[in-house]
């Protein structure tokens, strides 16, 4: 049923257009980088701050206060581009094993930034003047950072068609993995 629509919407004049598009499509997939540059820039010099490996100086509470809006700002751009670039090839993202993968850490991520800010971000003030934080503090960064390095390098392997279908024997594990059409 979900490749059915995926199908549909893969030949709607939106999708043709984006991905047949000379300048549309680079320009989306140029933004979707840099805001993702601008998101990943901002979460790492935060995660780098609670490991206590950068910016020691600099308040805890303070640096989450000043970066949070350019990260929120990065992250809601890098999401509306990259539901367009979706748009315009959801067939080959459906069936990209590295897509898959890309999705299942940003989850990982996404969960690991709920429950940090849910637990976590009202004991900032606290940890203000230390240098090292506790555990509880310096997992869920530690988490972010793995987790946002695996999504980079699981987007860049998109572009790669190593495992595409028309490469993968649709009964294989890989094909079964990225639901080849047998």
């Amino acid at each position: 049923m979900l490749h059915d629509f995926l199908a549909w919407m893969n030949e709607t004049a939106w999708s043709v257009g984006l991905r047949e598009s000379l300048l549309a499509w680079p320009l989306v997939e140029a933004t979707h980088v840099l805001t993702l540059m601008l998101f990943l820039g901002t979460v790492v010099m935060v995660d780098l701050r609670l490991l206590g490996f950068a910016f020691r100086e600099v308040r805890v509470s303070e640096m989450t206060a000043r970066i949070l809006p350019w990260t929120v700002a990065g992250f809601a751009l890098m999401v509306i581009t990259g539901l367009l670039l979706f748009s315009a090839k959801p067939l080959v993202y459906y069936h990209s094993l590295f897509f898959r993968l890309k999705m299942l850490v940003l989850l990982l991520a996404l969960a690991n930034i709920v429950l940090f800010h849910r637990r976590l971000q009202r004991r900032l003030p606290h940890w203000d003047d230390a240098t090292w934080l506790p555990a509880t503090a310096r997992l869920p960064a530690l988490i972010s950072l793995a987790s946002w390095i695996a999504i980079v390098i699981c987007g860049r392997m998109i572009a790669y068609d190593w495992f595409n279908c028309e490469k993968l024997p649709a009964d294989g594990l890989l094909g079964l993995l990225a639901s080849c059409p047998g």
